[in-house]
């Protein structure tokens, strides 16, 4: 690593020789200027990492070189230094932008801690400036893959919108990547130095998501201990992104209608409202419009939420975008994996276009990641493929359950609420009620499961006991 480049600014020599002895020693690159005009004829020349200027000097002061470093925003750490001892000049200098303030006579320990602070605070500052760089690069929406008209609108629209602070309603299937949309929105935005929050409505039992939403003070309810700071708070001059939303109770839709129209919400077991500066991005797999009409999606909510709906079309609807999704993927966990790279044979592909892709984008991107861990020659053919594709099930009626549709109709809802109430009692029962193991055999969250139950109102049978 290349040393660190130090300047020094004061009028008086013996001093700047006595630094530059100092940080000379410990390795550092030193420069130094008899007064503040000089030194920012150093600063427009070359780039240093700390500056070390007296505060008290003629033609221009060190307040002086520390508002040029302020305000040419240079990557550069100002540290002030005086004789006078005067804490309020060296609290206004440290208000203005500098980094710390040491007082005369020097101590030459003092001097090494505090440089060794300022070259670590601004690796950390360039170090998460990078790393912002990298999340918004991640989530640019051109990373969002897809050459198809549907997606090509897509992008279109992500673009009109990202830089306003309209609400957005991302419809979409799961494995749709609403999600990654969302995060592009946010990435793209004004707001993207702020914080994105990710909440999953549906993953959070209704007794907690108000708590996780607004927040709690101590002792609301059993267990609070402590005052907590909801995701909102969290989100506060960021973006807040509402996955699930139609798994919301309808008491929550009430609170969440009210922060869209106020901006404003109260912590549970509170009294004081909250102002909050949040963008709210929301997204479903499911037809809200049907919620509403069956009543089980507040209408007022509905409306506000779809300010701009965004739709995402399923995997089965671009297969054209297919070839390039598998070329996306592969290329990202090709880095992973020392760089391997396996293409898919002529064979291969006709198969993956002709597959129905229930669980879209995510379902393609395990398959592409298995092939890549499992196959053994450069090209993958029918033989690397899962049985399923290969079948074809994923689009064959036959495997799926069998009910006769009466001439009159059915109601939906019942039967797929009573399909669902049979599936769940089965699981229970093989489990022997264990809700860890019937949850692994649906393939769902023990929570997710635990809502199911209680909404379905299910109950184990109590055990008969022989006299």
């Amino acid at each position: 690593m290349s040393a660190h480049n130090i300047l020094i600014v004061d009028d008086e020599g013996q001093n700047r020789d006595y630094l530059s002895e100092i940080l000379s020693q410990e390795g550092y690159n030193v420069s130094s200027a008899s007064n503040g005009k000089d030194a920012i004829a150093k600063l427009s020349q070359d780039a240093f990492n700390v500056v070390l200027t007296d505060l008290q000097m003629p033609e221009l002061d060190g307040l002086g070189v520390i508002r040029y470093l302020i305000e040419n925003n240079l990557s550069c750490i100002g540290i002030i230094f005086t004789g006078y001892g005067s804490v309020k000049t060296a609290v206004d200098a440290m208000k203005l932008g500098a980094f710390d303030y040491i007082t005369k006579p020097f101590k030459a320990d003092e001097i090494k801690v505090v440089v060794k602070k300022a070259l670590d605070h601004l690796a950390l500052q360039e170090e998460n400036t990078y790393l912002k760089a990298q999340l918004k690069a991640k989530y640019k929406f051109e990373n969002i893959v897809g050459n198809s008209d549907r997606m090509q609108k897509v992008f279109s629209l992500i673009d009109k919108v990202a830089s306003t602070d309209s609400t957005v309603l991302i419809l979409g299937e799961s494995g749709t990547g609403k999600e990654l949309v969302a995060r592009a929105l946010h990435y793209n935005s004004p707001r993207s130095q702020n914080p994105f929050v990710p909440v999953n409505c549906g993953a959070i039992p209704e007794e907690l998501l108000e708590s996780e939403l607004f927040g709690h003070e101590k002792g609301a309810f059993t267990g609070a201990f402590r005052t907590r700071i909801g995701r909102f708070e969290l989100a506060n001059g960021g973006s807040i992104f509402l996955d699930e939303i139609s798994e919301m109770s309808p008491t929550l839709q009430v609170k969440l209608l009210r922060v869209i129209q106020e901006r404003e919400f109260e912590r549970v077991g509170g009294i004081k409202s909250i102002k909050t500066d949040v963008r709210i991005i929301a997204a479903t797999n499911r037809d809200l419009e049907q919620e509403v009409s069956e009543g089980r999606f507040r209408e007022d909510l509905y409306y506000r939420l779809n300010v701009i709906p965004l739709n995402l079309p399923p995997l089965r609807d671009r297969k054209e975008d297919i070839p390039l999704l598998v070329k996306h993927f592969m290329a990202k966990y090709g880095q992973e994996k020392n760089g391997k790279t396996v293409s898919f044979g002529k064979k291969a592909m006709n198969m993956l276009m002709q597959y129905k892709w229930p669980g879209n984008v995510r379902e393609l991107e395990n398959l592409v990641e298995r092939v890549l861990v499992l196959c053994d020659s450069p090209e993958a053919d029918l033989s690397d493929l899962p049985e399923k594709i290969l079948s074809g099930s994923a689009g064959d009626t036959s495997a799926l359950p069998q009910i006769d549709l009466p001439e009159s109709g059915i109601d939906l809802s019942t039967a797929v609420s009573e399909f669902e109430k049979s599936i769940i009692i089965q699981a229970l029962n093989r489990s022997n009620w264990v809700k860890n193991r019937a949850a692994k055999l649906l393939r769902v969250n023990r929570t997710t499961l635990v809502e199911k139950i209680k909404k379905q109102k299910l109950q184990k049978p109590a055990e008969v006991k022989l006299g």
